[in-house]
């Protein structure tokens, strides 16, 4: 009986080590696999935990909300002690992360802010405003708005979603910025639509901006002429925009100007091929390892970095944020930015 009992002390205090050194569990709930940025989101978040030693729970919810909610039940069941989450609809998760909070588990808004709720502990994005202006600014550059020359531009208008919260700053960002030129004339929009919700394409969608595209040129450009530059705040809605001109019979070498977001590979090929101008880059690279960063301050008890306490309410809370930094793509530093720094390689591109 002593022996039997010496044993099971053992075996007791062996599993006590183990479970003491055990890897944390962190959960990352990502909206979806059929946009290429949130692939290497998840992929590079997951590169970057495990190379610190954690356990990954990735998950794609298809963007579905119910799914992604279930997918952050799991999370929580299975101990996970940290969720990290790009959020479908920011406002519809606010039951699941309540659940996060009573048990204790750290919440990261990841890229999309998560709103109406206090069990969101961080933020960490690129600086969405800023997005807008880097996009405004490229459009200001190549144009020279700032001209006193007598010319005038027609522009047409494309903002994001109305369910994800970054949508308004992108359009926000671009906006604050063209406007001006618009009131004084220098920008002219023949549709005459230039408002959010008149802008807005639920979900991102390609073929919907496709269609958008398709019914502006139907209405404001009936004599066969195109715009000369066109407002989109990201790649997904780029190519739509990009579609409907190539089948409305754009020449190539009319091609307007044309903004975008994310730097997708399908896109990068448009920038080389004449029928994009920009992309905005945002390296998950730098975002994974950043988040990664909040994670181990977090776990050893140490304050978690942030560099924004003021900008990001959701509602219910300012969310302590951290923001990095974007910047622009274009024909002419593509290949330093993305193939020199190993994000993408000549073939992905099709070089």
């Amino acid at each position: 009986m002593k022996k039997l009992l010496a044993l099971v002390l053992a075996l007791t205090l062996c599993l006590g080590i183990a479970s003491a050194f055990a890897a944390d569990k962190v959960g990352v709930s990502m909206p979806t696999q059929d946009l290429q940025r949130w692939v290497q989101d998840g992929e590079n978040m997951q590169k970057e935990l495990e190379a610190n030693e954690y356990e990954v729970m990735l998950t794609y919810s298809a963007n579905n909300v119910a799914t992604q909610v279930a997918d952050l039940e799991n999370m929580i069941t299975n101990g996970c002690k940290v969720l990290v989450v790009a959020s479908i609809d920011g406002g519809a998760l606010g039951d699941v992360l309540a659940k996060a909070k009573e048990a204790g588990i750290m919440v990261i808004a990841y890229d999309r802010l998560l709103m109406g709720t206090d069990a969101v502990d961080y933020y960490a994005t690129f600086d969405n405003y800023k997005v807008g202006t880097i996009q405004a600014n490229f459009i200001k550059e190549k144009f020279d708005l700032d001209a006193d020359d007598g010319k005038t531009y027609r522009m047409e208008v494309f903002a994001g979603s109305p369910d994800d919260n970054n949508a308004l700053y992108f359009y926000n960002g671009a906006m604050d910025a063209l406007k001006p030129y618009i009131e004084s004339g220098k920008l002219v929009v023949p549709s005459g639509e230039t408002e959010f919700n008149t802008c807005a394409i639920l979900g991102w969608g390609t073929d919907d901006a496709q269609a958008r595209m398709d019914n502006l040129l139907a209405k404001a450009y009936t004599d066969g002429s195109f715009p000369d530059l066109v407002l989109s705040p990201n790649d997904s809605l780029a190519m739509g925009i990009a579609n409907s001109l190539e089948a409305a019979g754009c020449p190539l070498d009319s091609f307007p100007v044309i903004t975008g977001q994310d730097c997708d590979k399908a896109n990068m090929k448009n920038i080389i091929a004449g029928k994009q101008s920009m992309s905005v880059f945002k390296d998950t690279r730098t975002l994974a390892a950043q988040v990664v960063e909040m994670v181990n301050y977090y776990l050893l008890g140490e304050e978690v970095p942030v560099n924004d306490t003021t900008t990001y309410d959701n509602g219910v809370k300012v969310v302590p944020s951290f923001l990095c930094d974007p910047v622009f793509a274009d024909i002419n530093n593509y290949t330093e930015l993305l193939i020199d720094s190993g994000y993408y390689t000549p073939e992905d591109l099709g070089l």
